[in-house]
C-alpha cells in the first residue's frame, strides 16, 4: 500500500496568506533595527521557566534570569551567579559561593535566601524535570547571604549539569514567598538578574525587554533592547524572516517546508550548533488511565501502524532521524539500541487489535478516539493529521483536536482529558534530568506540564530510575539506564518518534549568538548586530 501523500501534510495557500497578514500586523510596531534584536515566537503562557519547561518560554526567560553557572561546548560549568562551588567527598553537600553585588531588576540584592527558596519550593516541587533532578535534595543551608549549601540525602552526581539559567531558574524570594506560585503576577512580568529586563507584554503582539543597566557582568554590553514579535503561524514567521522583519527564531521557528530554502538565502542561515545540550525528541504519548490504551497490545498495534521514516522525511523535512527508544542517540553515554522495536507493518497492527478484542464493526471502525497535538507549529498539526490517517488504515477513527497552549496544558496535564498526544521534549544532558520525568510514577503530578502525563507506573522502572539518581559509578549507571530502556520500550507508555534537530534560524547581521550548547535559549548578553 502506498504511503500518505505529502500534499495532505503541507500548509495550504490560504494558511500562508493568513500567516502573512498576521505577520504584517504584529510587525507594524517594530522599532528601529539599530541595536534592537528582533525575535519571533508563538505566544507563551508565561515568562518564567522556573516551573514550566515549555519551549517558547525557555527561548525568552534565559535573557532575564541568569543561572548559577553557564556551560561551554565542552559542557563544563563556568561561573555565573556562583563564583565557585565545592562538592563534598561523599557527594552529599554542594557549596556555592555567590557573586557579590548582584541585584534583582527591582534593585533588591540577590542572596543565598533566593537560591534556597527556589530550590526547595520551586525546582523540587513544581518543575517537571526538577522533581527528579532534586529529588534527593533535603535542605539548603544559608550561613551568610553569599553562601548556600545544598544538602542531599543521597548523592546526585548529575546536578552540576542542571544549573543553567533556563533549567534551574532562581526566583526572587521577596516576590514569591507566601504567595501562590502558579498565579504570581511576576510570572508574566518577571524580575530577574539577567542582562535584559522585562518592560511590556502586549498579548498577541509583542514582548519588549531592555538592557539591564546594573548587570553584574561589565565585560559584556547587552543590546539596548529585544523585541519579541508574537507571530502564531509558522508560515507568517517564514514571511517575516524572508522580508527581513525579524532577526532570530529558535526551536524550529518556521514552516519546515520553508526552512532549508530560507537558510540558503544570502541574509539568512540555519545555525550549525546550539542544540547539543537539548537532545530533543518527538513523542506520541498514550493516556494509560483509559481503555483501550491500558492494553499494551493496543499501544503496540499503534506503534506498528506508524511509519516513522515517512514522518521524519515528510513532516520533519529531514530535521531529525527515527528514534529507537526513550533516550536520544545524541546522549551517547547512556543511549542503547538494544530495545524492542516496532517495524511499520499494518498486518501486525491489525492482528494485535484483533487479539485485544477490538474487531472492526460493520462500518470498518474498531473504536473511536481523540488526539491532541501540541499547539506549537505545523509539524505538530501535521503529525496529528498523519496519525489520524494512519489509524484509519487499521480501523481506528481519530478526532484531532487543536487548541491554544493554555487549553492544551489543562486538557493533557490537569484534566487528563485525552487519549493520545504528540509533542517534543528535551532529554538534556542526563536521563535523570530530561527523561525520567515521563516514566517515573512519582512524577504523576496534576497540573505539572511535560511530566508523566500518561500515568505510567512500573515499580521496576521506578527502582531503576531511583538507583540511577544516586549511582556514582558511570558503568553501573549506564547499565541501569540500558535496562530501563528495554522495559519502557516493552511497556510502551509512549512511542518515541524521532531525534529532532531543533535548529535556530537567524539573520547574518546577528553576531556572537550561538556561544553555548543551549544556543538560542541562552542569555544573548554578548550578542551584537552588524550594519
Amino acid at each position: 500500500m502506498t504511503d500518505l501523500s505529502r500534499r495532505t501534510l503541507m500548509v495550504g495557500s490560504g494558511a500562508l496568506a493568513l500567516g502573512s497578514t498576521i505577520a504584517g500586523q504584529a510587525l507594524a510596531q517594530t522599532p528601529s533595527k539599530a541595536n534592537t534584536l528582533r525575535i519571533t515566537l508563538p505566544e507563551p503562557v508565561m515568562l518564567t521557566g522556573a516551573f514550566n519547561s515549555s519551549g517558547q518560554i525557555y527561548l525568552l526567560s534565559g535573557k532575564m534570569f541568569d543561572g548559577l553557572v553557564s556551560y561551554g561546548f565542552d559542557f563544563k560549568p563556568k561561573p555565573e551567579l556562583a563564583e565557585s562551588w565545592q562538592l563534598s567527598a561523599d557527594g552529599l553537600s554542594l557549596t556555592f559561593k555567590l557573586r557579590p553585588g548582584v541585584k534583582w531588576h527591582d534593585g533588591k540584592p540577590f542572596t543565598s535566601a533566593d537560591l534556597a527558596y527556589s530550590a526547595m519550593n520551586v525546582w523540587k516541587v513544581a518543575h517537571p524535570r526538577g522533581r527528579s533532578t532534586y529529588a534527593n535534595l533535603e535542605k539548603v543551608d544559608t550561613p551568610d547571604p553569599l553562601t548556600a549549601v545544598l544538602r542531599f540525602g543521597k548523592p546526585a552526581p548529575y546536578v552540576m549539569n542542571a544549573l543553567a539559567g533556563i533549567e534551574s531558574q532562581i526566583l526572587p524570594r521577596h516576590l514569591y514567598e507566601g504567595k501562590d506560585l502558579m498565579t504570581n503576577p511576576a510570572n508574566v512580568a518577571p524580575v530577574g538578574t539577567g542582562p535584559y529586563k522585562f518592560v511590556e507584554w502586549q498579548r498577541g503582539q509583542f514582548i519588549t525587554l531592555e538592557r539591564n543597566p546594573d548587570y553584574w557582568d561589565k565585560t559584556r554590553k547587552p543590546l539596548e533592547r529585544i523585541v519579541v514579535r508574537i507571530i502564531p503561524d509558522p508560515a507568517g514567521r517564514s514571511a517575516a524572516f524572508e522580508s527581513g522583519e525579524v532577526d532570530v527564531g529558535g526551536a524550529m521557528p518556521v514552516a519546515l517546508a520553508d526552512a532549508k530554502r530560507l537558510g540558503s538565502l544570502p541574509d539568512l542561515e540555519i545555525a550549525e550548533k546550539g542544540t547539543e545540550a537539548l537532545a530533543t525528541m518527538a513523542y506520541i504519548e498514550f493516556n494509560l488511565r483509559k481503555a483501550p490504551f491500558n492494553d499494551v497490545r493496543v499501544r503496540r498495534a499503534i506503534a506498528h501502524a506508524l511509519n516513522r521514516e515517512f514522518m521524519l522525511k515528510n513532516i520533519w523535512y529531514g530535521f531529525g532521524r527515527p528514534s529507537t527508544g526513550p533516550i536520544s542517540a545524541d546522549m551517547v553515554q547512556y543511549y542503547s539500541k538494544d530495545v524492542p522495536s516496532y517495524k511499520y507493518d499494518l498486518e501486525i497492527a491489525k492482528k494485535l487489535l484483533d487479539e485485544a478484542g477490538l474487531k472492526p464493526g460493520a462500518d470498518g471502525v474498531r473504536f473511536r478516539m481523540t488526539h491532541d497535538p501540541l499547539p506549537g507549529g505545523d509539524h505538530y498539526r501535521s503529525t496529528g493529521d498523519y496519525f489520524r490517517a494512519a489509524m484509519q488504515r487499521i480501523g481506528i477513527a481519530v478526532e484531532v483536536r487543536n487548541q491554544d497552549f493554555a487549553g492544551y496544558y489543562k486538557r493533557v496535564y490537569t484534566d487528563y482529558d485525552f487519549d493520545t498526544t504528540n509533542f517534543i521534549a528535551f532529554n538534556l544532558t542526563d536521563p535523570t534530568m530530561g527523561v525520567q520525568r515521563f516514566y517515573w510514577s512519582k512524577n504523576i503530578q496534576k497540573g505539572v506540564v511535560f511530566s508523566n502525563g500518561s500515568g505510567y507506573a512500573n515499580p521496576e522502572v521506578d527502582k531503576l530510575l531511583e538507583a540511577a539518581q544516586v549511582e556514582t559509578d558511570p558503568a553501573k549507571r549506564k547499565a541501569q539506564f540500558a535496562e530501563f530502556q528495554k522495559i519502557v520500550m516493552t511497556d510502551l507508555p509512549n512511542i518515541p518518534i524521532g531525534d529532532i534537530n531543533y535548529f535556530t534560524l537567524l539573520n547574518r547581521r546577528v553576531k556572537n549568538l550561538i556561544t553555548s550548547p543551549y544556543g538560542a535559549h541562552d542569555s544573548f548578553a554578548g550578542v551584537s548586530l552588524a550594519g
